[in-house]
């Protein structure tokens, strides 16, 4: 077991390593010049299409709303990235891997809008007359059947890679913030999210996102109220708060307290890595959720798919940081929830920690819920539409599993497999660019001549 963890950490730095940042960072580079910039210039415009996408009209074709295709998307993103990731980041790579988390997010923002276009673009219906898509989708019938082994790979590495991150990952973070705050026995937990992950996803993509756009707009706004809390009581902070973070993402950063130092590499590293695993963006699993969604336009899907990676991390990843930079715990040498928890302590003592299990228990359920959604399509992909109840069932299971099993391995070989996800994603994205220009072309054109 020793040579295949250490096998698995050999191929863990090798593929967050610097030709992955550049290869997700250069992705969304090309694709925002490509698109003249569009995502950034259409964040305000974002949120109208969410407002709207609620009710996409009678001539939408799909199985939910594209608003809950979001939400769905919403609740695999938001999750434990959000508070133990940028904790992490944070406690390996100094306050400036905060600046790159923002990086990457407004380039993720054009890799993002590219990958719900690509998924709604090409999706098909399965046996069962439902819309479904993604990159393997994209890339089977957007590049030909020369390139199909290539979505291949990228359902195997997401299928497995869903297991881990997805699922036992997540329940197993809830059962260690429980246990840690209420004394709750990590079966308990375990039995609990077991009968609650099946309730939901044995119901499919119409109970989960149902359960999704109820769910996750209440417990982001709900989490960024009680950030804010924090950050009101050490307000007058901020501005050096934000003064540290953008010099140490250019300067090293020097040890102090507990934290033993970081270079602008590292900064860099755990700020994309971290980044990505939070929002996803270059993954490609959000358009697995928004070919699902009922529109009349891919573009349209696009616009509201990409204010994910902006309320996922430009919002929410940005309320923890600051929580963590303004209270001073950063450089405790605390790292992951615990250090957010100490932010959260110091600010409210003796409840912060009550807050922070409970946010992060939320944040990490809606994770299980959608990355069950993104798990399924990778199989069904795979081996075809009679996996659907099998997976489902063996997916509550691995709820259960993660709560009561320690997962060092686990988390390692997911954090592995996320990185062989984006590969074939980010290759798609790059030889269908022209797709994407033409298609957001068009669509601009047309809005422009119904003025």
């Amino acid at each position: 077991m020793d040579w295949l963890t250490q096998l698995f950490k050999t191929l863990n730095d090798i593929v967050w390593g610097v030709p992955m940042i550049v290869l997700i960072l250069g992705t969304g580079f090309y694709l925002q010049i490509r698109l003249g910039f569009m995502p950034l210039r259409n964040i305000v415009h974002g949120f109208r299409m969410i407002w709207r996408s609620r009710r996409p009209g009678d001539k939408a074709d799909g199985d939910i709303t594209p608003y809950a295709a979001l939400m769905t998307a919403l609740s695999a993103t938001v999750g434990t990235g959000n508070i133990a990731g940028v904790a992490t980041a944070i406690a390996v790579g100094g306050p400036g891997a905060l600046f790159w988390m923002w990086m990457t997010a407004l380039l993720g923002m054009a890799t993002k809008y590219g990958e719900v276009v690509l998924a709604v673009r090409y999706r098909e219906k399965n046996d069962h007359g439902q819309w479904v898509g993604g990159p393997m989708y994209a890339i089977k019938n957007g590049l030909g059947s020369k390139w199909k082994w290539l979505g291949t790979l990228f359902a195997l590495f997401g299928g497995l890679a869903g297991f881990g991150i997805g699922s036992m990952v997540q329940s197993n973070g809830i059962a260690s913030a429980l246990h840690t705050a209420f004394g709750l026995e990590n079966w308990v937990t375990g039995v609990g999210l077991a009968v609650l992950t099946g309730a939901v996803v044995l119901g499919g993509i119409t109970r989960i996102g149902a359960v999704a756009e109820k769910l996750v707009p209440a417990m982001c706004v709900t989490y960024v109220i009680c950030v804010l809390y924090v950050l009101g009581v050490y307000f007058d902070r901020i501005p050096a708060a934000f003064a540290l973070i953008f010099e140490q993402a250019f300067n090293p950063t020097a040890a102090t307290g507990g934290f033993l130092g970081s270079t602008v590499l590292m900064a860099i590293r755990m700020g994309v890595a971290r980044g990505i695993f939070s929002n996803e963006a270059g993954l490609g699993t959000a358009g697995i959720a928004q070919a699902a969604g009922a529109t009349r336009d891919p573009v349209f899907s696009g616009l509201v798919g990409m204010m994910g990676t902006f309320i996922d991390t430009i919002i929410v990843c940005t309320m923890t940081g600051l929580a963590i930079v303004v209270s001073g715990v950063w450089s405790s040498g605390a790292t992951g929830a615990v250090l957010s928890t100490q932010s959260f302590e110091a600010a409210m003592p003796g409840v912060g920690k009550y807050v922070l299990a409970v946010s992060l228990s939320v944040f990490a359920f809606t994770t299980i819920l959608g990355w069950a959604y993104y798990g399924e399509k990778c199989w069904t992909y795979l081996v075809g539409t009679v996996c659907e109840k099998p997976f489902r069932i063996f997916w509550t299971i691995s709820a259960f599993v993660g709560a009561v099993a320690t997962l060092d391995f686990a988390w390692l070989v997911a954090d592995t497999l996320n990185a062989l996800m984006a590969i074939p994603n980010l290759i798609s994205l790059l030889l269908l660019s022209p797709v994407i220009v033409k298609l957001t072309r068009e669509y601009f054109a047309r809005k422009e001549q119904d003025r």
